[in-house]
């Protein structure tokens, strides 16, 4: 077996195995079942992407399929952090906005004037509205 049929075979097999990671991710972006698990998946999804584009660059020989991919990876990063930003400020809001339940951290809350808990950071302030 020469060199370029044992690369083409990993190729071949590669290209499988992304498949059926690629169809079990989005499986996990229809499911869910919360919103933090959608997000994941879609991150999952960019790297399967990557994965692909990869794997192409290896069976054509083009390198700048890599430097495509690389800048798939920077701008699903960017996503995810977008998307845990709103997560984050979701979960600041009235849980019938967003449909999904995200406790908060014990420590976002002072006791107020009269004993109560009083959000020590609100959605508003975050966002300079306040």
């Amino acid at each position: 077996m020469t060199p370029e049929e044992i690369v083409r075979f990993a190729a071949d097999i590669s290209v499988v195995l992304l498949s059926v990671a690629l169809l079990l991710t989005a499986y996990r972006v229809v499911k869910g079942p919360t919103l933090p698990d959608r997000v994941l998946a879609l991150d999952m999804i960019v790297a399967v992407g990557m994965g692909f584009i990869i794997v192409i660059a290896v069976r054509t020989g083009f390198t700048l399929y890599i430097d495509i991919a690389i800048a798939l990876g920077l701008v699903g990063f960017l996503a995810t952090i977008a998307f845990a930003r709103f997560i984050r400020s979701s979960a600041m809001r009235d849980d019938t906005e967003t449909g999904f339940k995200v406790k908060p951290h014990p420590m976002a809350y002072d006791s107020g004037p009269a004993g109560e808990d009083v959000p020590v950071v609100s959605a508003d302030a975050e966002k300079g509205r306040e």
